[in-house]
């Protein structure tokens, strides 16, 4: 017999296997569950009403494919991505506003040798953009071996072991989506502050000073 995996839920005792493999282990087991894969498409409340019909002593049940595990983990991690998304724009934000404050000056020069207000809001915010990519850069590194240290703890905690294709969840495409996404957070945070900044009047701006 030839082991080709492991099994995460269930007693640790327990082994999965076809049928010849039980009888030739175990010339006298029985049977006492049964599972049926339909062909897509079929409908089951019917199939589980015949089946009643056919022995009632059998007693069928529904399961799907979805795995209530993932899906609440997915979920938890969605929601807690977005709360830190908000979190780092709002920085951001806190950022531009301070930065603003503190070129005031510079940015009433700029505006009185003829730039626009769209330019000024378009420098600040290119300017947060690429403090988000550079974040995003030095931060992407740092999470990929978190990630690889924390789920190899929670491996040796539960008694798991975990498949490659489990731990092998980083590719080149997703990292670049992840910087882009560091560049829009920080973009989107700088917005509201530096179009208020670009608002301001030459004049107010240097009676300020």
């Amino acid at each position: 017999m030839t082991l080709v995996g492991e099994v995460m839920s269930g007693p640790s005792d327990w082994m999965r296997a076809d049928w010849a493999t039980v009888t030739a282990l175990a010339p006298g087991a029985r049977a006492n569950q049964y599972w049926v894969r339909l062909t897509p498409g079929s409908d089951v409340g019917a199939y589980m009403k015949a089946v009643r019909a056919v022995d009632p002593g059998l007693h069928p049940d529904a399961k799907t494919s979805v795995n209530a595990g993932a899906v609440t983990v997915i979920s938890s991690a969605t929601v807690l991505t977005l709360m830190l998304s908000v979190v780092a724009a709002m920085g951001v934000f806190n950022t531009v506003v301070l930065s603003a404050r503190e070129r005031r000056r510079d940015l009433g020069m700029l505006k009185s040798i003829g730039m626009t207000r769209r330019q000024v809001t378009v420098m600040m915010v290119v300017s947060m953009a690429g403090l988000g990519l550079l974040g995003g850069l030095l931060g992407l590194p740092l999470g990929v071996a978190a990630y690889r240290v924390v789920v190899r703890m929670t491996e040796r905690s539960a008694h798991l072991a975990f498949p490659d294709r489990m731990l092998d969840v980083w590719h080149p495409g997703s990292m670049a989506l992840q910087a882009l996404a560091g560049v829009a957070i920080a973009a989107l945070g700088a917005v509201i502050p530096a179009r208020a900044a670009a608002r301001q009047t030459i004049a107010r701006v240097l009676h300020t000073e």
